[in-house]
């Protein structure tokens, strides 16, 4: 279920070979300032949505919604999932769907390729600003050369969750998992982790070095692109991150048997990292203290935030978003729609689907991170109750502290493949097999090869 909310996309690298072969798709000369279509607030007609995939509750409250609100509107839905080559073959041959859902990271991609439409005028013609519907850096998630070329939605924030049975257990204290310090964190680790054999059996402080890179580089003061969007994976400061990184896995057994034994995680079963008392600490997004709900009474948890070489909460995620492409045949139905499926309503009907099935199934709910500040307020306030767990509540009100905190990975023609080479570097750096320096100056040289091919 969460794994469809946040659109998990394959890689890029064969994407902007499609995109170079067909960058003539769109209007304009490739350096994403084409002519846009001129909006209007009338919706009518046919409107065809492609990949829509995430309609759980949550989801199909939010289509719902929108469906009755434009009622002036056919709502044709192909909700099979985003694929990039599908969408650049549909591009160059014609048959262009009027919206399409796919992650924050492509935006910056289709944008500089002029194939899909800012959407500033739409959202003037229905009233909506930018910045105050969805939270800035969410929208700075879509928005390049100073237009927003997207509807966002979704923002889960990780934190670090706590597993306080091991933590009490060596000694260790809340304060003690600080991520700016590890003059402070590692004796943490040294404490809480032990081995078997040579290999882990618990993991003092598991970091999720590879599916949360951009977190921790951005966190320690790093950077992955520039204003312009162009990568930026060889900033010193992001040497200085993955060697941070790089510390704290190095006093685990090192990668290789760090990653083995993670891997072997029940992450979402019965005998899970905190039931399995395997983890002392983790980084996690905000979805995953609902998979922990049921197990509440076996295991104390708490979290506290991610913390910035400041010392400073911080948080970075990503999410999906609506696009309209470039020859859509109905992109005011597409505005509109778009509109309405991120509206304050239709999130309300989504956090009421989510309150009925979860006292329907059990568990707790935590709240809906949608992307929109006043959302997410209007969910918890209607929704979110006490559990009777004390501590599993301090983990739900420590997500929501963090939200505010938030930073953008930023929006680049290269977006995804920015992450992936960050995840290659971060791989091969924690190996052992480059320097982290080299590492990153590898990944820079493979991202600036695909940058050059887009924009130029």
């Amino acid at each position: 279920m969460k794994k469809r909310q946040l659109g998990l996309l394959a890689g890029a690298a064969p994407v902007l070979l499609v995109l170079a072969a067909c960058g003539g798709s769109g209007d304009g000369d490739g350096d994403g300032t084409g002519e846009a279509t001129e909006f209007s607030a009338e919706a009518t007609g046919t409107l065809e949505a492609w990949a829509f995939d995430n309609a759980d509750d949550v989801g199909q409250a939010r289509l719902d919604h929108a469906e009755g609100a434009l009622t002036d509107v056919e709502i044709q839905l192909d909700p099979t999932a985003f694929d990039a080559q599908k969408f650049t073959t549909r591009m160059a041959s014609g048959d262009v769907p009027d919206v399409v859902q796919m992650d924050r990271r492509y935006v910056g991609t289709y944008a500089a390729q002029d194939l899909i439409q800012p959407l500033d005028q739409c959202f003037e013609e229905h009233d909506v600003v930018p910045d105050e519907r969805w939270y800035p850096f969410v929208v700075d998630d879509v928005r390049w050369q100073e237009q927003v070329w997207a509807t966002p939605q979704f923002f889960q924030p990780p934190a670090v969750l706590l597993n306080k049975d091991v933590m009490d257990a060596a000694g260790v204290t809340e304060e003690q998992i600080d991520t700016s310090d590890l003059d402070v964190l590692l004796p943490a680790i040294e404490a809480m982790y032990t081995e078997s054999g040579g290999n882990p059996s618990l993991l003092g402080f598991d970091p999720q070095p590879t599916g949360q890179a951009p977190l921790w580089v951005l966190g320690m003061g790093g950077s992955l692109t520039d204003e312009d969007g162009a990568p930026t994976l060889d900033d010193p400061a992001n040497v200085a991150a993955v060697e941070h990184v790089r510390a704290i896995i190095d006093a685990q057994g090192g990668y290789a048997r760090y990653k083995s034994f993670a891997d072997s995680f029940d992450f979402f079963g019965e005998q899970n990292q905190y039931v399995a008392d395997q983890v002392g600490a983790q980084v996690n997004a905000q979805w995953y203290p609902n998979v922990l709900s049921p197990y509440v009474e076996e295991v104390e948890l708490a979290a506290v935030p991610f913390r910035d070489a400041d010392g400073e909460s911080f948080t970075v995620a990503g999410g999906t978003a609506f696009v309209i492409p470039v020859g859509a045949q109905n992109p005011d139905g597409a505005c509109a729609w778009m509109v309405e499926i991120t509206s304050q309503e239709a999130w309300e009907a989504a956090g009421e689907a989510r309150a009925a099935t979860v006292e329907e199934e059990g568990g707790v709910l935590t709240g809906i991170m949608t992307g929109s500040p006043e959302a997410d307020q209007a969910i918890r306030d209607a929704h979110v109750r006490p559990s009777g767990n004390e501590a599993f509540d301090q983990v739900v009100q420590t997500y929501y502290e963090v939200l505010d905190t938030g930073r953008s990975i930023g929006a680049s023609p290269v977006g995804q493949e920015i992450t992936n080479e960050l995840t290659n570097a971060m791989t091969a750096a924690l190996l052992g097999d480059k320097t982290a320096e080299e590492a990153l100056a590898d990944a820079q040289a493979t991202v600036m090869r695909a940058y050059e091919n887009v924009t130029d």
